[in-house]
């Protein structure tokens, strides 16, 4: 039996964040140093946000589309992936890369672009998980989430600022160079990384897009976004220190997520 419509939202409280954390780091006694620093400087990663908003949004009953999920729903929990793909009544995964087959979460695979594929208005929610910023057509592919989407439906957009210092080097940088400097900074395999256009990558272009097929803006969340150096533990906690300065001057921490909220009426 299909959720009530529409998806009620609720933004990730400082509760909801804590238990993500237990949940995902575990208890006490088990925490890395990482965590660890994180936690004493009151920070949670984008991705936790992330996480914490869909954990809300997927009810018993909801169906779901994820654009361009590639291998995995969340690549550092795959516990809530799991419980998640359990509590849906459906979990459908589009990505026109061949990692999707390597997926074991989602119920079903297509493997196609969202921009070609008809979802039929049979989804109440549909995410896109750092996806955004490698769109090469975003009136197309707005197109398509609207299409895909019930009334009362709810895309959830998840991607980097086009701002941010690291996305402004990754446009300068050829592709070799890239997977060479993701694989020090993040441990990442070459196949997880794309091409990026950045053509949807600030607040007034999602807004814009998605006022264009009609849909609205819910809620929209700034995120700060100190993981370029989370391997390296000195540089680690210097990025924390350079975040809680700027909040105590009253400046934005330059390397920021976009998390955007769009329900179709």
């Amino acid at each position: 039996m299909n959720a009530p419509l529409p998806l009620l939202v609720r933004l990730p409280d400082a509760a909801a964040l804590q238990q993500l954390f237990r949940r995902r780091y575990g208890p006490e006694a088990q925490l890395g140093w990482g965590p660890r620093l994180r936690r004493d400087h009151g920070y949670h990663t984008p991705d936790d946000v992330y996480e914490a908003l869909v954990a809300g949004l997927v009810a018993p009953g909801v169906v779901w589309l994820d654009v361009g999920c590639g291998r995995e729903l969340f690549p550092n929990h795959r516990g809530l992936a799991a419980t998640l793909s359990r509590r849906c009544a459906r979990l459908v995964g589009v990505d026109p890369d061949p990692t999707l087959a390597e997926n074991p979460w989602v119920h079903e695979k297509v493997a196609a672009t969202i921009d070609a594929y008809d979802g039929g208005g049979r989804f109440d929610l549909v995410t896109l998980r750092m996806v955004a910023e490698h769109v090469d057509d975003p009136e197309a592919c707005v197109r398509s989430i609207a299409r895909a989407l019930r009334p009362g439906g709810i895309a959830v957009v998840y991607t980097v600022f086009a701002g941010s210092p690291v996305p402004l080097l990754t446009r300068l940088a050829p592709m070799g160079l890239r997977h060479r400097v993701k694989a020090w900074l993040w441990g990442t395999q070459p196949k997880d990384t794309f091409p990026t256009r950045f053509r949807m990558n600030t607040r007034s272009a999602l807004q814009r897009l998605f006022a264009g097929v009609g849909m609205r803006e819910e809620a929209f969340l700034r995120l700060d976004d100190c993981r370029t150096f989370a391997r390296f533990r000195n540089l680690c906690e210097l990025e924390l220190r350079l975040r809680t300065l700027c909040r105590a001057v009253g400046l934005p921490y330059p390397e920021h997520c976009l998390l955007g909220l769009y329900r179709k009426p």
